[in-house]
């Protein structure tokens, strides 16, 4: 096959690229350029495609003796993921960039621009696998628990699925550096990167009070109304968290207090004790079938609502075009904007059934 092989300049996508070119394929690297000032976005683990990163992925090309091409998609990743969250966060929602960038850049942007110029597959170093059943690619969590990724590509469609490839989806991370070490890439002990990759120095707030500005609003207790403080804008905050708050007047019990939700129009963050956290039912919007079937009926699964943690088992339909998930046990910080995941557990490892946008829980 031709396969394309994405590279970030990381171990993960190097050792990928280098068991495709192993198993006989005909391989070229693809570093993609998502920044429009590349030197900015490096800080030690914080950040990716960098001029660094670039550099980094074309010395592992050279050593596997593959073509090797920089793409420019700077303009792409602003208008679709950066403009995106900050849209997101603007209306009071918790985006997740990382499923955004999988969606439209890697398995879209790219793999458009892959099959157009004739390869097979897009090759990346995802932790995931892939399985063929009946003639249709079902997508399973990874062999390592810990560095599973099929939670940010569980909105991918059959036809971008069929054109994937994920080659460290049987491996667990600690392997895959060795595996780069004996293969002499130098990338073998670089760091992962970490947080939100056009966010280096991992200041959300700041960030989007660049590009929002402030919009003032109130704290308010949610179970009395009482106004505890003020912020300078709903985007500074996420339902579930505790820390930077701001209150001004603690807690009659002394327990400390978490955003329970967020209203963008009046600007009112209520928060309120732990336990009114808790969701045992989420409505999702706009859902993503993998395999290529939507869910008849109810359906006994797993529901997973962040790219680690946050899993219950759970009965799961569709009404009216929308994902009804009904828990069996409760779920804290389910925050309107994220995905939730749907898994079918089997002997096989668990297979991912689908995935929607969270728009409301109760």
């Amino acid at each position: 096959m031709r396969v394309l092989a994405a590279m970030s300049g990381g171990v993960d996508s190097a050792v990928a690229a280098a068991r495709a070119v192993a198993a006989g394929h005909d391989v070229t690297g693809v570093h993609l350029a998502l920044s429009a000032k590349p030197g900015t976005l490096r800080t030690g683990a914080r950040g990716c495609c960098t001029v660094e990163d670039a550099n980094d992925a074309r010395r592992v090309a050279d050593l596997l003796g593959i073509p090797f091409y920089v793409w420019d998609f700077a303009q792409r990743f602003d208008e679709d993921v950066v403009a995106d969250f900050v849209a997101e966060y603007a209306a009071g929602r918790t985006p997740n960039p990382c499923l955004k960038c999988n969606e439209r850049i890697k398995f879209a942007a790219l793999l458009d621009k892959a099959v157009a110029l004739g390869f097979d597959a897009v090759c990346t170093g995802h932790y995931a696998r892939l399985s063929v059943v009946d003639g249709r690619a079902e997508l399973r969590r990874s062999a390592d628990d810990g560095k599973d990724q099929s939670y940010v590509l569980a909105s991918l469609r059959p036809d971008q699925l069929r054109h994937a490839m994920f080659p460290l989806g049987g491996s667990v991370k600690a392997d895959v550096r060795a595996e780069a070490a004996s293969r002499g890439l130098a990338v073998a002990d670089k760091p992962d990167s970490h947080d939100i990759c056009f966010i280096p120095d991992g200041d959300t707030r700041a960030f989007l009070d660049r590009r929002l500005g402030q919009r003032p609003g109130e704290l308010v207790d949610d179970e009395t109304g009482e106004v505890l403080g003020a912020h300078t804008g709903v985007h500074g905050f996420t339902v579930g968290q505790r820390h930077g708050l701001g209150l001004r007047v603690p807690a009659p019990d002394g327990r400390p207090r978490y955003v329970l939700s967020l209203e963008p129009v009046s600007g009112a963050v209520r928060v309120g004790a732990a336990e009114r956290l808790a969701v045992r039912e989420i409505v999702a919007e706009r859902p993503v079938w993998p395999s290529g079937d939507a869910l008849a009926g109810e359906v006994d699964c797993v529901a997973q609502v962040r790219a680690h943690g946050g899993t219950a088992p759970a009965v799961a339909s569709v009404v009216d075009d929308r994902l009804v998930v009904r828990l069996s046990g409760e779920l804290r910080g389910v925050a309107p904007g994220q995905a939730v995941v749907l898994y079918r557990q089997d002997g096989a490892g668990d297979v991912v059934l689908g995935s929607a946008m969270i728009a409301a829980t109760s």
